[in-house]
């Protein structure tokens, strides 16, 4: 097996369970979980340049501009040149993944495929804790008490954005700008796709993939 470090993305469009892949995945393999939202969090909370510009984005509703989250990513992965690593939310475009391919070379891409209507009753059920960015899912993950948060006892909100008249509007913005995203590693032969509607039927079919590139640190499929 190759020793060289693994370089790998998860791609999925909102709802898609792309966090519990890409937790599973570290977990299961060793590698360095880097989620642009949970780096974005970080910034706001300590109100850099970027995080500033970022909330005043998440604020109106708008997607934070790609030069704003490519620097944010841009700065993480310089510390991380030494380690396996694994990217969630990042690239979303092809203006990101073009700024990502002047510096490294991907080895490995997963892209969730998820039908539209499993991902609208996935982000229609969905509440947030928004400090932490902790998800839950009313149907199939809900807090111990209703609207609060397991840890901190704060309360849940829903995203205005996960609220049933704006999701399939988010989900065709996403559409649109994965794609020549999805084309791209797709020419380069580094794309994996993985169809379902159930992520506990979809992983151990991401972890033999993952096998191939990487040794295990823990010896059967996590949960």
């Amino acid at each position: 097996m190759a020793s060289k470090l693994l370089r790998a993305v998860v791609l999925g469009p909102p709802g898609s369970g792309k966090g519990t892949v890409c937790q599973r995945i570290a977990e299961s393999f060793g590698l360095q979980h880097l989620s642009s939202g949970h780096f974005l969090r970080e910034n706001i909370r300590a109100k850099s340049e970027v995080g500033v510009l970022a909330k005043q984005c998440l604020e109106r509703g708008l997607l934070v501009p790609d030069h704003v989250i490519t620097s944010v990513m841009m700065m993480e992965l310089e510390k991380k040149q030494s380690q396996h690593w694994l990217l969630d939310g990042f690239p979303r475009t092809l203006v990101q993944a073009e700024a990502l391919d002047r510096i490294c070379e991907l080895d490995l891409v997963i892209n969730l495929n998820i039908p539209f209507e499993t991902l609208k009753d996935r982000l229609s059920a969905r509440w947030i804790h928004p400090a932490s960015g902790r998800v839950y899912n009313m149907e199939f993950n809900p807090p111990h008490v209703h609207g609060i948060d397991d840890i901190t006892g704060e309360p849940l909100i829903q995203r205005e954005d996960d609220k049933p008249d704006a999701v399939a509007a988010r989900l065709r913005k996403y559409k649109d700008a994965a794609k020549p995203v999805i084309e791209l590693y797709k020419s380069r032969g580094v794309l994996h796709s993985f169809s379902g509607t159930e992520t506990n039927k979809i992983w151990p079919y991401v972890y033999t993939l993952v096998s191939s590139k990487v040794r295990p640190v823990h010896s059967k499929e996590a949960n």
